[in-house]
């Protein structure tokens, strides 16, 4: 949904000072690593998961609110730095002599998934407008949650 059209008719710079609200995910982002530092990573990705599945709510509600936006963007963005965060740290622990090698690997098919998510978006917004691209969201994050569920106990991490 563009920021700039009907309800909305936010300016540039408004669209712009949204990105900022990025900084509560940013901040949080420390605080997730040393959860997962000190053995919680498991805990951890799963609050990240639900919240990533949670925030497509709100985002879906954003015509009729623009605070549903702003929870939405809060939510979506600590959900998906604390999990980078996570993934991250538990990954980077299984084999700390290959960090960089699995550096490059992470980033990798996170970059490989940002596209294939950019392309996907893209195509789902065309056909089905905001509400089909919150349901590709929420789709998303369900089969992740769902994945995790099923794969939580071949890590040490709590």
């Amino acid at each position: 949904m563009p920021l700039s059209a009907p309800p909305f008719r936010f300016s540039h710079t408004e669209i712009g000072a949204l990105g900022l609200v990025g900084v509560i995910g940013a901040l949080a982002a420390g605080r997730a690593g040393k959860w997962a530092d000190r053995g919680y990573g498991q805990r951890t990705s799963a609050a990240a998961l639900v919240m990533l599945l949670i925030a497509w709510w709100p985002l879906s509600l954003m015509a009729w609110s623009p605070a549903a936006l702003l929870v939405g963007i809060v939510l979506l963005d600590l959900g998906g730095q604390a999990l980078h965060v996570t993934n991250q740290s538990m990954i980077f622990r299984t084999r700390p002599e290959a960090h960089s090698r699995l550096v490059g690997l992470y980033m990798l098919f996170y970059a490989l998934g940002s596209g294939l998510g950019a392309v996907s978006t893209t195509a789902v917004y065309a056909r089905g407008g905001w509400q089909g691209v919150c349901l590709l969201g929420a789709s998303v994050s369900l089969l992740a949650l769902l994945f995790w569920l099923m794969t939580r106990g071949m890590t040490t991490s709590r």
